[in-house]
C-alpha cells in the first residue's frame, strides 16, 4: 500500500519535470482576490503555492485588490457601498478607507502569510515609485456619462521598482492603488492592474484566480469550461460575458495582446489551484493565447 502511495506522488513530481524546466526562471503575475482570500485555509494554501512557485525556479509576483475587506471596513465607517456600472462609487472619504484597508491590512495580511515560509515577500502599493499612474475614469450609462469618483484608468507603469524585487529573489505583493497626474489617489481595478504589470514586465504568464471554475460555454445553460481559446475568439465573447467575468477576460485579452504568451482565469476556491494549472499536463481553468 505504502509503496503505491510513494509511487502516485514520485508520479505526480515527474509530471511536473518539463513544466518545472519550461517555466524556470520565468516571471508569472498573480491576480489574488475573491473568496481565496477570504478562506483562512485557502489563504494559508495561496501563500504555500506562491512560495513553492519561487522555490522551485519561478518568480512570482502578486497583485490584490480586496473588495469583500473594502465593504466591510466602509460598513464599519458608516460609509455606504455604492456600485455603478460594476465600479465601486469611490468618494474622497471612501478612498481613505480603500488605500488604508488595501495597503494596511490585506497587503501586510498577504506579505505575512508568505513569510512563514521565508524571508520572500516585500509589500508595495501602486503609489510606490509611482508604479501605477492612473487617470479618473468615467462610465457611461444609459448614455450619459457618470462620474464614481476616485476610480482610475491606468495610463503608465513604471515596473522599475518590481523587477529590482524580482532580480533581488524577492516576491512582490502589490495593492491596486494608483496614483494621478494630479496628486489625487485612485482606485483601480486589480485584475486590470495585474494585466497592466504583466505586460510591463513581459511577463510569461499573468494568471487570474477568481470565483468559478473558468469562463463557461454558454453561462448559464451550458456550464463546460472554455479549455483554451485565442484572443479573436475572446474579443468576439467578450460583449456576452457577464459584469463579473468581464473584467477577469478583458485583462487576459489585454495580457495576450501586450506580448504575454498565456493568460489564465483560475478557480481560487480549489486548494492549490495554481500548482495544477502550472504544473500538470492537464491544468484547469480556461486559457488564453495570442
Amino acid at each position: 500500500m505504502r509503496a503505491g502511495t510513494a509511487q502516485a506522488k514520485a508520479d505526480t513530481l515527474i509530471e511536473a519535470l518539463p513544466w518545472l524546466a519550461r517555466f524556470h526562471g520565468a516571471v508569472v503575475v498573480i491576480k489574488y482576490g475573491g473568496n481565496a482570500m477570504i478562506d483562512e485555509a485557502l489563504m494559508e494554501g495561496f501563500a504555500e503555492d506562491i512560495s513553492f512557485l519561487h522555490y522551485a525556479g519561478l518568480r512570482p509576483v502578486v497583485v490584490h485588490g480586496g473588495g469583500p475587506q473594502i465593504s466591510e471596513a466602509l460598513a464599519r465607517h458608516g460609509i455606504e457601498s455604492t456600485f455603478t456600472a460594476g465600479l465601486r462609487v469611490t468618494t474622497p472619504e471612501a478612498m481613505q478607507v480603500v488605500r488604508m484597508v488595501l495597503t494596511g491590512q490585506v497587503n501586510r495580511d498577504v506579505v505575512g502569510l508568505i513569510n512563514r515560509h521565508g524571508p520572500l515577500a516585500v509589500g508595495m502599493s501602486g503609489e510606490d515609485a509611482h508604479l501605477f499612474t492612473a487617470e479618473r475614469k468615467h462610465v457611461v450609462v444609459d448614455g450619459e456619462p457618470v462620474d464614481i469618483g476616485q476610480v482610475g484608468e491606468i495610463v503608465k507603469v513604471a515596473p522599475g521598482a518590481v523587477q529590482a524585487m524580482i532580480d533581488n529573489g524577492r516576491i512582490p505583493v502589490v495593492s491596486s492603488v494608483a496614483r494621478g497626474h494630479d496628486g489625487q489617489i485612485y482606485n483601480v481595478n486589480a485584475d486590470t492592474a495585474a494585466a497592466a504589470l504583466a505586460v510591463a514586465l513581459q511577463a510569461d504568464k499573468l494568471i487570474v484566480l477568481t470565483d468559478v471554475e473558468g469562463l463557461y460555454a454558454g453561462w448559464p445553460d451550458d456550464t463546460d469550461v472554455i479549455g483554451k481559446l485565442h484572443a479573436a475568439e475572446l474579443e468576439t465573447l467578450l460583449p456576452s460575458l457577464s459584469s463579473g467575468m468581464m473584467p477577469k477576460m478583458e485583462a487576459c485579452l489585454t495580457a495576450v495582446q501586450g506580448g504575454v504568451p498565456q493568460a489564465h482565469v483560475l478557480d481560487g476556491r480549489v486548494p492549490h489551484s495554481l500548482l495544477l494549472e502550472i504544473f500538470t499536463d492537464q491544468g484547469i481553468g480556461t486559457m488564453v493565447m495570442p
